[in-house]
């Protein structure tokens, strides 16, 4: 039996449209319309006048941020010993650092706030930093898998004319590894810098009070108020795809970069 490329399309159409296109469109109507169901940009005024809303995005910012640069600083060298040492077990040794995200969430964490309350005692008193430590801990593996492949693909030709042309160690892991492995890095900043503004489970677990996005989109809902939480959504949907949209285009840059080279 012969199917065309448009029957074979229809399930993943209708997936699309129920599944996405649907849930954005009923998103879209609670967040510029209030009460009554009439039009307003009130949602959308309120979100950015607001400090408590404006104070939530900064610290979801900023928490993301710390997070994937702390990933970024663990996983590049770590990738990059694995990539170009000449260990026999790589893939074993890249398992012990993924094997930890075969385990539930939630124990994890459980674990890390043991941990941590036996080091600190009172975790109450460091907020911050314990939360940037246990999504550190959660979100790291999906820092070093993009890495070490970038690594690991790159062609040792580039390396060779880069010590022919005479270039030391050093200026041929600037000029040459680093820019070409960025592709690797910007994918795995976009795998947790993401998750990392709206991970509010691991806030509560680590008693974090200060609320992320995540964590205010639930508190808006669970009051009732769907039209701001909805707005919410929204504001944070537009920013993931500008940011998913600047790391398309750097890697983009990145590739032509590596092209030319």
């Amino acid at each position: 039996m012969h199917f065309s490329r448009k029957s074979l399309g229809i399930p993943y159409a209708v997936f699309l449209l129920l599944f996405v296109i649907a849930p954005l469109l009923v998103l879209f109507y609670y967040a510029f319309t209030d009460g009554s169901g009439q039009f307003t940009l009130t949602n959308l005024t309120g979100f950015f006048m607001n400090p408590n809303t404006m104070g939530t995005m900064v610290y979801s910012f900023a928490l993301a941020t710390v997070t994937t640069v702390v990933c970024v600083a663990l996983a590049y060298p770590l990738s990059y010993i694995l990539a170009t040492s000449r260990i026999k077990s790589k893939t074993l040794v890249i398992m012990i650092f993924v094997m930890p995200m075969w385990i539930n969430f939630s124990l994890r964490i459980t674990a890390m706030k043991e941990i941590l309350s036996a080091i600190e005692g009172n975790l109450a008193m460091h907020p911050f930093l314990n939360a940037v430590i246990g999504m550190t801990y959660d979100f790291l593996p999906f820092m070093i898998l993009p890495i070490y492949t970038a690594i690991a693909k790159l062609d040792p030709a580039y390396l060779e004319a880069a010590e022919d042309l005479g270039a030391n160690p050093r200026s041929a892991f600037f000029k040459v590894t680093l820019p070409l492995s960025m592709p690797g890095v910007i994918s795995g900043v976009m795998m947790v810098f993401l998750p990392a503004m709206t991970n509010y489970v691991v806030l509560d677990m680590l008693y974090n009070s200060t609320y992320i996005m995540g964590s205010l989109i639930g508190s808006y809902f669970a009051a009732y108020n769907w039209h701001g939480g909805s707005m919410i959504a929204l504001i944070l949907l537009g920013i993931i795809c500008l940011f998913t949209y600047l790391s398309d285009t750097r890697e983009d840059a990145s590739a032509r970069g590596g092209a030319v080279l």
